[in-house]
Formats: C-alpha cells, sequence, structure tokens
C-alpha cells in the first residue's frame, strides 16, 4: 500500500473538485449563453480513429446549411463537474467555429429539472440538442417533446433509455473504463479481499463502469467479497459521506471503487480521515486525480477524453447537418492511468 499524502495535498484535491460535485436539489442556473468569450477547449490529443459502428449508420435528413446562426441546445448531468466543463468546452470551440450559438442547461443533477430546461430550450426554437441524460430512462418524456418538435438530438457520454431517439452518439467505451480497474486491483491483490463499490445506478455510464470493474474480479478468479455498495450520484460530497459510512462498519477493506472520480476523491478523503489503507480506483482520469497517483492510495482512473467526445459529438452533428450520413454510435477509447504511465499524460489537464 501507498502513503498518504500530506493533508495539505488532499485539501486541494477537495476543494478543486468538491465545488465541481453535483448540486442537491439546488435550483439550477440559468442558461449559459455564449459568455465572455468561454475559455476554448484544450486541443486533443491525436487520437485514433474511433472505430467502425455496428449498428447502420444514419442518413441525413436536414439540409445542407453552413451559414451559421444557428442556436443549438445543450444539457448534461452535471455542468459543475470538471469533465462536463472540458466537454461543454470542445462543443461550444465547434459551434462557435460555425457561426452558431451555444445554449447550456445544467440541471443539476435533478432529472426533473433537466426535463423542465429541455422543455424550455424548444420554446427558444433551438435548431438541435447534445443530449446527456441524470436518469437514461426518466429524460424519456423529454425526447418525445423533442421528437415532437423535430428537434434532432445528439447524444454524449451516457446514452438514453432508448437510442432509437437519437441521430448519433459518441461516448466512452464504460464497460472498459470499469473493465482496467477491476483487472489491475486483481493482479495487484492477488489474495482478495473485501471490497466497497460506490455506484450510481441512475447513470447508465456508471452501470457500465461498475458492471466492467466486478466482471473482471469474477474473471480473474480472484475471490472478493462486496462489504458494501452504495449510491454515491457520481457526487464527491455524497462519495464522501457513502465511504464514510460504509468505513466505519468494514474497516478492512482492501479497495473501493468510485463510478467516477469524483466519487473516488470522496472515498479518498474518506479512508484518509478514518485512517485506513485501501487501494482506490475512479473514472474519468481527472487531473485532480492524477496528481494523487503518485505515493498514496489512489490507486488507478480509467480514463476517458472529454475533449475527444465533445469534438468528435459536435463534428458528427455538423457533418449530418451538411447532409453527409453519420454513424449512430461512435465509441471513444478507455484505458488504465496509474503511477506507472501518469506522467506520459500529465496531471496540469484532461487527456
Amino acid at each position: 500500500m501507498k502513503k498518504k499524502l500530506v493533508s495539505a495535498v488532499l485539501c486541494t484535491a477537495m476543494l478543486t473538485t468538491i465545488l465541481a460535485g453535483c448540486g442537491g436539489g439546488e435550483a439550477a442556473p440559468a442558461a449559459t449563453e455564449p459568455a465572455a468569450e468561454a475559455p476554448a477547449a484544450e486541443e486533443a490529443p491525436a487520437a485514433e480513429e474511433a472505430p467502425a459502428a455496428e449498428e447502420p449508420a444514419a442518413e441525413a435528413e436536414a439540409p445542407a446549411d453552413s451559414e451559421g446562426g444557428r442556436t443549438i441546445g445543450y444539457t448534461c448531468m452535471d455542468g459543475t463537474n470538471p469533465f462536463f466543463v472540458a466537454l461543454e468546452g470542445a462543443i461550444r470551440e465547434v459551434v462557435e467555429a460555425h457561426g452558431d450559438t451555444l445554449v447550456s442547461m445544467d440541471p443539476a443533477n435533478d432529472s426533473n429539472t433537466q426535463i423542465d430546461q429541455i422543455e424550455d430550450l424548444i420554446s427558444r426554437d433551438i435548431d438541435l440538442i447534445f443530449v446527456n441524460p441524470v436518469d437514461a430512462d426518466g429524460i424519456i418524456p423529454a425526447l418525445d417533446m423533442l421528437k415532437d418538435a423535430d428537434i434532432p438530438m445528439f447524444g454524449f457520454d451516457t446514452q438514453v433509455g432508448d437510442m432509437s431517439y437519437l441521430v448519433s452518439y459518441a461516448g466512452s467505451d464504460n464497460y472498459n473504463a470499469g473493465y482496467v480497474c477491476g483487472k489491475d486491483l486483481a493482479e495487484k491483490c492477488p489474495d482478495g479481499g473485501d471490497i466497497l463499490v460506490l455506484d450510481s445506478p441512475t447513470m447508465q455510464s456508471v452501470t457500465d463502469r461498475t458492471n466492467g470493474f466486478l466482471a473482471a474480479l469474477e474473471e480473474s478468479g480472484v475471490t472478493f467479497n462486496i462489504a458494501g455498495q452504495q449510491d454515491a450520484q457520481g457526487n464527491q460530497q455524497l462519495g464522501n459521506e457513502k465511504a464514510t459510512d460504509l468505513l466505519t462498519a468494514s474497516p478492512d477493506v482492501v479497495a473501493i471503487f468510485g463510478g467516477n472520480d469524483p466519487t473516488a476523491l470522496g472515498a479518498y478523503a474518506a479512508a484518509d480521515a478514518a485512517g485506513v489503507t485501501p487501494m482506490i480506483y475512479g473514472v474519468d482520469g481527472s487531473p485532480d486525480v492524477k496528481a494523487l497517483l503518485k505515493d498514496t492510495i489512489m490507486e488507478g482512473t480509467g480514463a476517458q477524453s472529454p475533449i475527444s467526445i465533445g469534438k468528435t459529438i459536435a463534428e458528427t452533428a455538423y457533418q449530418w447537418l451538411d447532409g453527409e450520413t453519420v454513424e449512430e454510435f461512435i465509441p471513444i477509447e478507455t484505458f488504465l492511468i496509474t503511477a506507472d504511465n501518469v506522467d506520459e499524460f500529465g496531471t496540469d489537464g484532461w487527456q
């Protein structure tokens, strides 16, 4: 087990990301009109071409129009999460490069608020929308409204309950993001032991990651026992609270898996406060977690690239608007980052 960083590092990580956690029940912020020059997204490193989708390509139905002036909608589950901040920035960069306007909504992880905000976007006569659901099935009524309004939908990062609503979808291979974490744990802990899992059943992306993580453990043949599994809603503060309770009941766990990096950071703080040293895994590849991978109990993160996801789905939408045929499903590669390879990716930004 690695020794813990000094509390100053922990405080820094907590302060920078706890503010990025999902807001529980607060009123959603007003739509973000293109403000004083939203910072352009970082240039994503050259990535391999996305594998060809197995599903049939979607035929464009919209007329070609490259003159700009469109109003484009955007909604994600939690606009304060650093992952979605980077992703929205990448989409915004593409939209504004085409002379169009991006109107962003943040439902603060509340499904009912997201539906209300999508209805508001429809009233603004948006020409197209980028969709990331708070709840994969709960968003369906909003998708019905968008369909009735003849507004094309492009999904990203988390699938909706019925993918037939979408023209195209780009997202990480979330199952693999969890799988690589489970495989790493089994290799590093051949004797097995008790573990904790902090998931989020309403978020399909987190469910896929959790399934991948547990599948890797099962395939390894090493015996692991889930001593506790709780819904942390992808939220750092809630992840901290859930992990604190679970560690009180099971202080000797060998590992904790968080469905995303904010959850993992919450678990990290809980373990530090409890004076225990389980190996902690998250999913995202966020700068804050990467900074903790050396010499701490933060063991690994199933990395994805919000910049690649954002640019891919935005460019796909414009290809479709120009009358091109686009793929219905575009997977984005995921991979494991640990202390062994973190220097390749850096800790000052997203990969």
